[in-house]
């Protein structure tokens, strides 16, 4: 053979290893780009199910606390109702009266800082299913429509949640 057709010979199988080499290298950067991929959207899948998990567990904590607090408070309400009686009672100790009164202020400021208020259902506020509990109906011209005449127990609400609802007289 001539040098010349040697060397074409032998530049076309330099060519074509190259050819092969850069085709293997291709493959396996293909494989590398397929196996990130899958690896970084199971890593997502991951962190987004964690980031559900730390959610749900919040949830679940606030949840058990605030179970939590309804039924303390649910305990106290008895010892609320006797007090709230004690103080309408007539008596002739004054002193007696202002402690019975200190207490009840005391109980009242407890449930506060528990983030425990009391239903509104003064005389003459709008009935509503949601917080009061209508036991009785009455037919009374100083009322209007739907309005609470009078007030039988106190309710009490946790935040949003009703630990107990007011029991009520409604008018018209």
């Amino acid at each position: 053979m001539s040098k010349k057709k040697q060397s074409e010979a032998a530049e076309n199988e330099q060519m074509t290893a190259e050819e092969t080499a850069a085709a293997e290298t291709a493959a396996p950067a293909e494989d590398w780009k397929a196996k990130y991929d899958e690896l970084n959207d199971r890593y997502l899948r991951m962190a987004a199910e964690y980031d559900n998990f730390r959610k749900r567990s919040q949830r679940e904590r606030d949840q058990a606390y605030g179970d939590a607090v309804s039924h303390a408070v649910k305990a106290l309400l008895p010892t609320y109702d006797n007090l709230e009686r004690a103080i309408k009672a007539e008596t002739a100790d004054a002193e007696y009266k202002k402690g019975v009164e200190l207490t009840m202020n005391q109980l009242v400021e407890s449930l506060k800082g528990l983030n425990v208020t009391l239903i509104e259902a003064a005389p003459g506020t709008p009935f509503d299913p949601n917080f009061h509990n209508a036991v009785m109906h009455v037919e009374d011209e100083q009322f209007g429509e739907s309005e609470i005449a009078e007030v039988f127990q106190q309710g009490f609400i946790n935040g949003d949640r009703v630990i107990r609802h007011a029991m009520v007289k409604v008018a018209n």
